[in-house]
């Protein structure tokens, strides 16, 4: 009975799974339309150069079957990075992109998007974690630091055995590309342990940020959205 309930539940979950795939499909080839010709000919050089080389030495059938295999896997290779590539060409340039990449960056960081705005949307998000905080602001350049600034100062303050580092996401001199941020973050050194990233989340956590009490969509902000006449920067 329990064997059954399994199959029924993965039977389910493909469709949605196959689902996700053929939008993710439709969603790369709209910004690389030659998506499918690149899969095609990487799964067939695959196939191909595998099933080539068991005629030499006399087992086709075992190289071909093995190339079949490593043909799929070099697509779903391929697939994976061009569909990542096409979501950050999509993504770059939009209001709170650095949030949605941040709320990605893996296990063990905490993120708090738009912790510092202005009233040109230019924003400073937070995350935490055992690299200590990390300030990514997007927007202006030359507003965007005076934002860094203050808020920098802030965390100083507030969590004095962490260091603060801060990241501007664009493509100018000193700046780190969107689609280079995860990794950015990624090879930050750790320098601090489980409970001291625990209790510089709880510190934080405690002082509140500027959009608490405002609910934020995941993912880029629309465009159309505008700060509150009240809202200010911190």
């Amino acid at each position: 009975m329990a064997r059954k309930e399994q199959a029924e539940t993965a039977a389910s979950a493909n469709p949605g799974r196959l689902k996700q795939i053929a939008l993710t499909y439709k969603m790369t080839r709209r910004s690389d339309p030659k998506v499918g010709l690149i899969l095609g000919a990487v799964g067939i050089v695959t196939f191909g150069v595998l099933l080539a080389i068991g005629f030499l030495i006399g087992h086709p059938y075992y190289l071909g079957l093995l190339g079949l295999l490593l043909g799929f896997l070099a697509m779903a290779i391929v697939f994976g990075r061009r569909a990542e590539r096409a979501a950050f060409g999509q993504m770059e340039g939009q209001p709170g992109a650095a949030a949605a990449v941040l709320q990605n960056v893996g296990r063990g960081w905490t993120t708090t998007p738009a912790v510092a705005m202005n009233r040109s949307q230019d924003v400073v998000h937070r995350a935490v974690g055992k690299a200590g905080i990390v300030l990514v602001a997007e927007g202006n350049p030359n507003r965007v630091k005076t934002l860094l600034a203050a808020e920098k100062r802030k965390m100083s303050r507030i969590a004095v055995e962490a260091p603060v580092h801060d990241i501007i996401v664009g493509d100018g001199e000193g700046q780190v590309p969107l689609k280079k941020l995860r990794t950015t973050m990624v090879k930050l050194p750790r320098v601090l342990s489980g409970p001291q990233v625990t209790q510089t989340n709880d510190r934080l956590r405690a002082m509140g940020d500027l959009m608490s009490n405002m609910p934020l969509p995941k993912g880029p902000m629309p465009k159309g959205m505008r700060m509150p006449r009240g809202g200010r920067s911190r």
